[in-house]
């Protein structure tokens, strides 16, 4: 079996003590990063669509930076929108954050009718990274 270590970032233990996941997963040099959205640190989801998105990439980057990696490290990246027509905004914002043209990292975009079994959500994101080395 591979050695498996749960990634705890900072104010984010609530989820694998109480949700019984883990915001992350690094197993040899491969990071499996749980899906993120846009809450803040409060655990309070933000409502601005674009605000929410940001957020979600910071998240994003917080988890991989408690795993020792970066968003240069990400090779593949899904997106669950539960509007596809916000597919031009998530794009401009995704761009602020993965901005190595010379690799971007593989990328699915799904439509759902919902996020996190509540209303509010519009994008929640999930990536693997690769650790250097």
């Amino acid at each position: 079996m591979t050695d498996r270590e749960p990634i705890l970032p900072a104010g984010m233990e609530t989820l694998y003590h109480q949700m019984h996941y883990a915001p992350a997963v690094r197993a040899g040099r491969t990071v499996y990063v749980s899906g993120q959205i846009g809450r803040n640190e409060k655990m309070e989801l933000l409502e601005d669509k674009e605000a929410q998105f940001v957020q979600t990439f910071e998240n994003l980057k917080k988890v991989l930076a408690a795993a020792g990696a970066t968003l240069a490290d990400v090779v593949d990246v899904t997106s669950f929108h539960t509007d596809m027509r916000d597919l031009p905004l998530y794009m401009q914002v995704r761009d602020r954050y993965f901005t190595d043209s010379t690799c971007y990292p593989a990328w699915t975009a799904i439509g759902a009718a919902q996020l996190c079994g509540a209303p509010g959500y519009f994008l929640e994101v999930k990536a693997v990274a690769v650790l250097p080395g």
